[in-house]
């Protein structure tokens, strides 16, 4: 398939885009563009173009696929394109279907005029990549639909239906079908009556009360921007299209696109994007493995995780039978989900038809036999093995074959629970993260027998409630927790050593994670990780050694719930306050481990709990727990806050070099009574001594 296809409608040449599915801007789709544009420039029969995707898709924008090949750097690259298409002899007409994003805009701002249907997507969201538009987009958007217009969704990233752009110089004509019919015949009459040929570099913007603007726009970008360098360059590539010639315009856009690529903001921002693309692929599971029908959904448990779970669903459409123990936690666990859509609706975020049609799709029930006919049930119940295996016999006598068995456990082992039943294949564990309806995370994990059909529907379910979904192996904790035991472990060490847990907290916020183990700790519960600590070690048949989060516990100090935990929660005050009664325990924690305090740097406590985690992440690599590093950084990201900026601890390792990594980590291991779980991992220590990276 040549990646454009030439036809003729009459005097019109049709430039069809053919590189699926997004028609991505790759060296031989932008090649086949020039040649077919000279073909149809050079033939004395056509009066004029229109380029487009089809009724389906114009162009996604660059072609991801080449990223860092030689391809992405060979001529012509996008800006040649575009500039052919401006000094078209005869009228060029974008025809624009689906989403023109990226390059795909800017490719089409570069022809004479644009046609498209009313529903397709417009936008230039190349500052979620850490950039900014690097072929003219910022020297041409503005001349389109005006300076702060373009600034907004140039600075936003965000994209807006092609409707909400109809009577501006972006768009010559908005269609509700038929765009590529409507840009023929658009394309016809402007030649038939010899319409000037428009380039918007010809389009003089105005400059009164400019300058006000822009130094607005600059004091609010900085301050939202946090540091981030890709909002900022945008202002100021923006403010180009008012203050300088159009070609110097372009030309600092240029130079400040490529300045962004080689930023570590950018490089993470990418290795996301990528990460997101890869997470959903297993090697030895085929794309086109059929896929379970899932059309109603049972959940088990109405508290807080259940009821999360439970609007995962219900907001795609998909009926959910809910059961409990009792009609009270049954009612009570209904009404939480009622007063979640109601506050939704409040924010205009729902209509009211809207809520009452979700809410239509539950069934409440306080029998396993109301399961008998779902395709998928998930327990959300308390996390003991004991009680899971009640459930597991139960739904394993009730539930019909073929249905999907899944458990939301965030720790315990999906083997011993697959075991329980007579279908370990239809066994596997969906971790949602809590609040289940808010966070973005699903970790799907994969137990020894689970069928390869199950581990598809759960990834494309997962797409379906749009989920990022990362699969993981069987071990204590899966990905993110197991990991983060290693960093609160690293935490506690800090903070017997000298630090307080203010100044923790503080540093990592610094750095920046949405919060510090501590607050975070406290946020969750300190219950939940002190009865893992008593689960395992009973396990290894060795005594609990109490950790200062342990004597915190058995003081009833569990966090927010208790009004107490590593700070102390007033009635009515939502903030963290410092505690003298944990600095006292800390003092005596101390004294009985024989442990004098010492100053602790803020860079030394934002290293040993971020390489902790790249640490264990290494053994969890290692194991075949997670089938990739970027899948390690999507579970930080989503998971645990953090910084996206820094794209994960993988990312992170990455660009501080794993020789620098590894280096730190053995000094840590040689220190006197050190953890050995501080000796760096065996692939950590094989990529430095290699010079590679998880990459």
């Amino acid at each position: 398939m040549p990646p454009v296809h030439y036809d003729t409608r009459g005097p019109v040449a049709v430039l069809t885009l053919q590189n699926p599915p997004v028609n991505g801007l790759g060296h031989a789709l932008r090649s086949g563009i020039v040649a077919a544009l000279d073909r149809a420039l050079a033939d004395p029969a056509i009066t004029a173009v229109v380029l487009t995707g089809g009724e389906q898709q114009f162009s996604g924008g660059a072609d991801v696929r080449e990223f860092g090949t030689p391809k992405s750097s060979m001529s012509p690259h996008l800006p040649d394109v575009i500039r052919a298409l401006e000094n078209a002899s005869k009228p060029v007409v974008a025809a624009i279907a689906g989403h023109a994003l990226g390059g795909g805009l800017e490719l089409a701002l570069g022809c004479h005029f644009r046609v498209a249907l009313k529903t397709a997507t417009l936008g230039l969201p190349e500052v979620k990549l850490g950039l900014l538009p690097g072929a003219g987009g910022t020297q041409r958007l503005p001349r389109a639909i005006g300076l702060e217009a373009a600034l907004n969704m140039i600075v936003s990233g965000a994209p807006q239906k092609a409707a909400a752009f109809e009577g501006t110089g972006l768009l010559d004509q908005v269609v509700d079908s038929d765009v590529v019919g409507a840009a023929v015949a658009f394309a016809q009459k402007a030649a038939a009556e010899k319409t000037p040929l428009k380039r918007l570099r010809d389009v003089t913007l105005p400059t009164a009360g400019t300058d006000a603007f822009l130094q607005f726009a600059r004091t609010s970008v900085k301050a939202a921007a946090k540091g981030l360098p890709a909002p900022l360059a945008c202002v100021e590539a923006v403010a180009d299209s008012v203050t300088q010639p159009f070609d110097e315009g372009l030309r600092r856009e240029r130079a400040a696109f490529f300045a962004l690529m080689n930023t570590p903001e950018s490089r993470a921002a990418r290795h996301v994007f990528a990460a997101e693309r890869a997470a959903g692929k297993l090697p030895d599971i085929p794309a086109d493995t059929p896929l379970r029908p899932i059309r109603r959904v049972g959940v088990i448990g109405a508290g807080t995780m259940g009821g999360g779970i439970t609007m995962n669903f219900l907001n795609v459409g998909l009926p959910v039978v809910v059961l409990e123990t009792s009609q009270e936690a049954l009612d009570r666990g209904l009404a939480t989900i009622r007063r979640n859509y109601e506050s939704s609706a409040k924010k205009g975020k729902l209509t009211a038809e809207q809520v009452e049609q979700r809410l239509a799709l539950v069934t409440p029930t306080l029998s396993y036999a109301d399961l008998a006919d779902v395709d998928l049930v998930i327990e959300a119940v308390f996390e003991q093995m004991d009680v899971k295996e009640r459930v597991f016999r139960q739904l394993d006598n009730v539930c019909k074959p073929g249905a999907i068995l899944a458990s939301n456990t965030s720790y315990l082992d999906i083997n011993r629970i697959a075991g329980f039943t007579q279908r370990p294949q239809d066994v596997l564990g969906l971790h949602f993260f809590s609040p289940a309806n808010v966070m973005k995370l699903l970790e799907i994990v994969r137990g020894e027998k689970t069928a390869p059909d199950v581990m598809a529907t759960a990834l494309a379910l997962g797409k379906k409630i749009h989920k990022i979904s990362v699969v993981s192996g069987v071990c204590d904790g899966f990905i993110g927790n197991r990991m983060v035991a290693r960093y609160g472990a690293a935490a506690n060490a800090l903070v017997v050593a000298g630090a307080s847990p203010q100044q923790i907290d503080k540093a990592l916020e610094r750095f920046g994670f949405a919060m510090g183990p501590f607050r975070m700790g406290d946020l969750a519960g300190l219950d939940i990780g002190w009865a893992t600590r008593k689960r395992k070690a009973a396990e290894a048949g060795v005594p609990h050694e109490p950790t200062v989060a342990d004597k915190l516990c058995e003081l009833g100090r569990f966090g927010q719930k208790t009004g107490a935990g590593w700070y102390r929660y007033p009635p009515g005050v939502r903030d963290a306050l410092p505690d003298p009664v944990v600095d006292e325990l800390l003092t005596q924690y101390r004294a009985e481990h024989g442990v004098t305090p010492r100053r602790v740097s803020d860079e030394e406590i934002v290293q040993r709990c971020v390489f902790a985690l790249v640490n264990e992440a290494a053994r969890i690599l290692d194991e075949g727990i997670a089938v990739r590093a970027s899948d390690v950084d999507l579970v930080y990201l989503n998971g645990y806050g953090f910084p996206a900026h820094r794209g994960g601890p993988m990312c992170y390792a990455n660009e501080v070099g794993l020789f620098n990594v590894v280096r730190t980590l053995s000094a840590f291991a040689a220190e006197p009574g050190a953890f050995d779980w501080w000796e760096p991992a065996p692939l950590l220590r094989k990529l430095a001594e290699e010079g590679q990276s998880f990459a």
